[in-house]
């Protein structure tokens, strides 16, 4: 059977079958078809000529993508030929012994302190400047999620404590330190949150114009704004300032068990992370500055 004949009906199957969604059947056809025109090229036009050999050049050929790519790209090549060998069109699955590649981790990238004073640097005119301060400071300050942040409501500030709890994954509670620059411009925001209430009831802490919750949408949004205004990088993204909150805590001698609970990190290996962005930052520096870290300086 031709390899692109199995390919229409692997996609009839996933569609009819599976129920996969139009945006995922064009991601299955388009890896599938870019593995099909590599086995044209080897004159495999059988599938049952095909075999491991043939995967594994495939992806050797495909070296200089993405890992994550290229592990894509497996997924669909095993979920082809796990269908051929469920219709009995193939008597062995040559994926069998085929490993996934690693997937490198970007690590997630911090703002400068510069960076930080720039983008909260909001000029206060309008109670959405106040909302907009107060929730940009209360987000690198506590180093929350967006949805932790636009989730927020009244009662879980504590403004004589000076903590914040926060519902988190999994419907884990924590409480969360407020610093002085978050608590003062929150303290102001509430001065000013009524005006945004249009005579509505909403328990939601951060409100939008239409005096209900602010959702991620609109702070996205607002985000995207103020990021144009002061001539910041415009992939700068809410987690970005989740970040540089963790980060500028490590650079300062914070404790990485602190910064976990804080976080809301279940397992401490998801906050090592940072050490490895302090200890890249600190190679990139010495090669940088020092005179003699080149040899070309010797």
């Amino acid at each position: 059977m031709q390899v692109e004949d199995c390919i229409n009906d692997f996609i009839n199957y996933c569609m009819i079958e599976k129920g996969l969604s139009n945006k995922t059947k064009e991601s299955y056809l388009n890896d599938l078809t870019i593995y099909k025109n590599f086995l044209l090229e080897r004159k495999k036009i059988n599938i049952q000529d095909t075999n491991s050999d043939d995967i594994k050049s495939f992806l050797m050929d495909r070296k200089e993508e993405e890992s994550t790519t290229i592990a894509h790209n497996l997924t669909v090549i095993r979920n082809f030929y796990s269908y051929l060998m469920k219709e009995n069109i193939i008597n062995k699955n040559p994926c069998e012994y085929i490993d996934s590649p690693k997937v490198k981790k970007s690590l997630p990238k911090a703002l400068s302190i510069e960076e930080v004073d720039l983008l909260l640097d909001i000029s206060l005119n309008t109670p959405f400047d106040y909302r907009n301060k107060a929730m940009l400071e209360l987000m690198y300050g506590c180093g929350l999620r967006v949805s932790e942040l636009v989730n927020l409501e009244l009662n879980n500030i504590d403004r004589v404590n000076c903590t914040i709890r926060i519902t988190g994954k999994g419907s884990k509670d924590r409480l969360i330190p407020i610093g002085e620059y978050s608590l003062k411009y929150l303290n102001l925001y509430l001065e000013r949150r009524e005006s945004l209430l249009k005579e509505k009831s909403c328990n939601k802490l951060f409100l939008n114009n239409h005096g209900t919750g602010i959702t991620r949408q609109g702070f996205f949004k607002n985000l995207k704004e103020i990021l144009q205004e002061k001539g910041l990088n415009p992939n700068i993204s809410p987690h970005t300032l989740r970040h540089s909150f963790a980060t500028h805590l490590l650079n300062r001698g914070a404790d990485l068990r602190s910064i976990q609970e804080m976080l809301g990190h279940s397992d401490i290996s998801t906050t090592r992370i940072y050490t490895k962005i302090n200890d890249e930052k600190v190679i990139e520096e010495y090669d940088d500055c020092h005179y003699r870290s080149k040899k070309e300086d010797f």
